[in-house]
């Protein structure tokens, strides 16, 4: 199989399409159609990737993001019907990886799944160069374990903070602007809103800087994007 996901949903007919147009790419599917079953499911089966509704019975997409953000590192793609930019810049913030609004065509989510899978599988331990650390400053980085430090102290990333550092730390120096990380970090050509790409370095400024409002690794180059300092 090619990986075992989980989807969340409690629309009956959208969670069959889903099901079927994975499995019939190879993936193992088990799904769930309320935030409680979610969580039972995600904590046994361990999914490689979890595709979550925003609006669920019993308990919200949202609060099943961020409880099993503090669990484990799946990555986590988003669905949600709501246009808002609040409830999907809310959504990044208690984790998730990815979002799609719906309506959305079955082969942008499959691209979205196949990306997600590809990138968490480049990013396990053993997936890189044993040899490969870099240090930035107070910012230790051994790949080949899959660990991360400032000023001594490990850090706990997500998936995508995760792939987020490793590119820009691999390549800094060079300022990449929002819709290039989102094509090389997240794995796709993005047409959507790039507030994603935001979210993530804001959180991950919290976690690699002294002061994350001055920031002194991960710099805004205004009108260009962002760059890690060398």
């Amino acid at each position: 199989m090619a990986g075992k996901i989980l989807i969340v949903d409690d629309d009956r007919n959208l969670l069959d399409a889903i099901r079927y147009n994975l499995t019939k790419e190879g993936y193992s599917v088990i799904t769930a159609s309320d935030g409680a079953q979610a969580l039972e499911i995600a904590r046994r089966e361990k999914p490689e990737l979890l595709i979550l509704d925003l609006m669920l019975p019993k308990l919200s997409g949202l609060e099943v993001c961020r409880i099993l953000r503090k669990e484990m590192t799946v990555p986590i793609l988003m669905l949600t019907a709501k246009t808002d930019e609040v409830d999907k810049v809310v959504g990044l913030e208690m984790g998730a990886d990815d979002y799609m609004t719906k309506p959305f065509s079955m082969r942008e989510l499959l691209a979205r799944v196949r990306a997600g899978l590809r990138r968490a599988d480049m990013t396990r331990p053993g997936a890189a160069d044993e040899r490969e650390s870099i240090k930035i400053g107070d910012l230790d980085i051994d790949i080949a374990r899959h660990r991360v430090s400032y000023r001594g102290s490990p850090l706990t990333l997500t998936a995508k903070e995760y792939d987020l550092l490793i590119f820009l730390a691999r390549n800094r120096g060079f300022v990449f602007s929002r819709e290039q990380l989102l094509n090389k970090v997240w794995g796709y050509d993005y047409a959507g809103d790039t507030r994603t790409v935001d979210v993530h370095v804001r959180w991950l400024r919290q976690k690699i800087e002294a002061d994350p409002a001055h920031p002194q690794n991960l710099i805004t180059v205004r009108g260009a994007g962002y760059r890690l300092e060398g």
